[in-house]
């Protein structure tokens, strides 16, 4: 009868052992440390997503997570991003799974608008917080060292922008706008460089004037020399890409009624370059308008269906190359 109840008091000191452990484990001692983010791919089970808390180090036991999990009930985790304190407790971290990701995603591609951008931040954290955003982004045009004409339009960089539950929509631009600094530095452009007469912010609006009539890189170079032979010569510009700006488009053909609208961005009844750039541009199209290739190009049209742009020096040769895309269903 004694080593019965010996049998039972090693257990009994076994699971109270375990329980102090595990209940060690649930309340995480010490308080939370710093927020990380933990993603969760479709398909992952429990366990995975375990395995990438404690990864992470926002739990100490998988293991022990997992038998909490049993005996208080597992949540639905929807796939996507959490932003979670490390050492947390089983409690915390099963709350916030439970109310599904809350990180969002904003990717900026060469090309966008600011206001397609805000447009992004809106479907992914809301109006209000896009509103404030725009909001930001007009006080922070007023400091930018590239001296902008009253926008940060193609100031900021594209890439992946992951808001947290914490990021205000100032710190979110601020990123934004470091992205561009980082980028523009990459391809040699400061607030202070000049090329052929260009200050670094009419660079950058040329870049952006490259990188919508351009679009493939193999085309930006030459876009780049239209431009500034153009500018040269004196007259508009004439890029249909300004006045689908002016006209709050993204692409398709630009009509006669269109060529009429009256803009500061219509490059058709105004001369030289636009206010301000037209989109975020790439490392292409700045490196394009840094680099411009030599050469007499003054017209320039796309002529087969994978984007080639051919080159003309005079509008004759231009008419010729317009037929050939016509030949080819372009246009």
């Amino acid at each position: 009868m004694r080593r019965v109840w010996a049998l039972v008091g090693v257990v009994g000191g076994v699971l109270a052992i375990g329980l102090i452990w595990f209940a060690l484990q649930a309340v995480a001692l010490g308080g939370p440390g710093k927020q990380v983010i933990v993603t969760v791919n479709p398909g992952d089970s429990l366990s995975t997503i375990a395995a990438e808390l404690h990864s992470a180090g926002v739990i100490n036991s998988s293991l022990a997570f997992r038998a909490d999990l049993v005996i208080f009930g597992a949540p639905t985790v929807l796939p996507g991003s959490y932003e979670i304190a490390q050492n947390s407790s089983f409690a915390h971290v099963t709350s916030i799974l439970s109310n599904g990701p809350n990180v969002q995603e904003v990717t900026v591609r060469p090309g966008l608008t600011l206001h397609e951008v805000a447009l992004q931040v809106a479907s992914a954290v809301g109006n209000t917080y896009a509103e404030a955003f725009l909001k930001d982004a007009t006080a922070a045009a007023a400091a930018s060292p590239y001296h902008p004409n009253g926008s940060l339009e193609g100031l900021i960089g594209s890439g992946q922008y992951i808001i947290t539950p914490t990021m205000t929509p100032a710190q979110l631009l601020a990123r934004m706008e470091s992205s561009f600094h980082s980028l523009a530095s990459a391809v040699g452009l400061s607030p202070t460089t000049t090329v052929e007469g260009l200050s670094a912010y009419q660079v950058v609006i040329a870049a952006s004037i490259v990188e919508k009539e351009g679009y493939y890189p193999r085309n930006m170079p030459k876009v780049a020399r239209v431009i500034f032979n153009r500018l040269a010569r004196g007259g508009p510009l004439q890029m249909d890409a300004t006045v689908l700006y002016a006209l709050g488009r993204d692409g398709g053909a630009v009509t006669h009624a269109m060529l009429q609208t009256p803009s500061p961005y219509n490059t058709y009844l105004t001369s030289g370059l636009t206010p301000t750039p037209i989109c975020t541009v790439s490392s292409d199209s700045l490196d394009a308008v840094l680099h411009a290739p030599p050469g007499p190009w003054l017209y320039f049209t796309v002529i087969d269906k994978s984007g080639t742009e051919a080159f003309a020096t005079t509008f004759a040769q231009q008419l010729a190359n317009e037929k050939i895309a016509a030949s080819r269903g372009i246009g």
